[in-house]
């Protein structure tokens, strides 16, 4: 039996932020999808995406990676094609990390923090961190697929104070 009632089909998540002060360190957000099976949705990722990878099969992709967010327009570009995900994947969810390298930085310290998860031209999401000023890395957008095995959208903003390793363990929680 099919449904008029489509789930989503292929979104971007686009983040951006601006550059530090000059003289200051660069300071580098990214983008990680991690994707879960359906046996385990809350467990281990299966795989995750990130800077200098994709997903085996190319469902999920960084169009554009940024090291500084200089430019103009979204730092960073990640395309999630849900409808072609293959059925053992049940859940994906979208996290953004503060990379550490130059010392301990929060999302209250970089500014002009914006996510933004759209679909085609809805905007399904947008979210400043603000309500998450003291983490070092936050999910923000949650894919499941529902009984009928359609993808649906949550918006999430859940703020950790970890590393980029551990919170890639942590995530999906």
């Amino acid at each position: 039996m099919s449904t008029f009632n489509k789930g989503i089909e292929k979104v971007v998540v686009a983040l951006g932020w601006d550059p530090s002060p000059i003289g200051e360190p660069d300071i580098d957000l990214d983008l990680i999808a991690a994707t879960y099976p359906a046996d385990a949705p809350h467990g281990e990722p299966a795989y995750l995406v990130h800077f200098d990878s994709r997903s085996p099969d190319g469902t999920i992709t960084l169009n554009r990676d940024s090291r500084t967010g200089q430019g103009f327009g979204d730092d960073e570009v990640m395309t999630l094609e849900l409808e072609r995900l293959s059925e053992r994947y049940a859940r994906v969810v979208v996290g953004v990390v503060i990379q550490q390298a130059h010392g301990r930085k929060v999302f209250g310290e970089v500014a002009n923090t914006l996510v933004e998860v759209r679909e085609g031209y809805t905007r399904l999401a947008r979210n400043d961190f603000a309500g998450v000023p003291d983490a070092t890395a936050a999910a923000c957008a949650e894919f499941a697929r529902d009984a009928s095995g359609e993808w649906r959208f949550q918006p999430v903003l859940r703020g950790f104070d970890t590393d980029p390793d551990e919170f890639t363990r942590l995530m999906g929680a």
